[in-house]
């Protein structure tokens, strides 16, 4: 899988142990427009997707997450590798650990129907709901947030979308 870029934030020590975790996430385009996950309480958008469980492959991790997050049912023959992006920062969990972020991006079709969703506690908190969203709203909204305090995940989606822009006609 190509590499798309690296966010460095470089706000740790070197010498500290890297704790790893990779993500799998969708780029569903219908219409020129790509199925999203919007935070209603927190106002961004990102890629359906999360983190592969024990022993899951990333393309299986691709088709559960958007059914939990979406409630849509992607096409396992459809599912193609896009690239990777990778986040480096200091970790949030433990004390004197790097955080290296291993997102997975796969182009996909899903179904018409469109499920229930299956939200943990944090993305119901959150006010996870799916947008179908042109790439600069995307883009624009993320710009434009100041709750999330996860300023990298809004850098990623939004180097994400302008690849996306500039290899589709979006």
């Amino acid at each position: 899988m190509r590499k798309l870029f690296t966010i460095d934030l470089k706000d740790y020590d070197e010498s500290h142990p890297r704790s790893k975790r990779t993500s799998a996430r969708a780029i569903i385009i219908k219409n020129k427009l790509l199925a999203m996950v919007y935070s209603e309480k927190y106002k961004y958008y990102e890629f359906p997707g999360g983190g592969l469980e024990e022993g899951e492959e990333p393309e299986s991790a691709v088709v559960r997450e958007v059914r939990e997050e979406t409630g849509l049912v992607v096409i396992p023959d459809s599912i193609k590798e896009y690239g990777f992006a990778e986040t480096l920062r200091k970790s949030e969990i433990f004390a004197d650990a790097v955080f290296w972020h291993e997102n997975l991006y796969y182009l996909c079709d899903a179904t018409d129907d469109l499920g229930s969703q299956s939200l943990d506690d944090y993305e119901l908190e959150s006010g996870f709901i799916l947008r179908y969203v042109t790439a600069d709203e995307a883009i624009r909204v993320n710009a434009e947030n100041t709750i999330s305090d996860n300023r990298c995940m809004l850098m990623r989606e939004s180097r994400v979308l302008e690849i996306l822009k500039g290899e589709f006609d979006l």
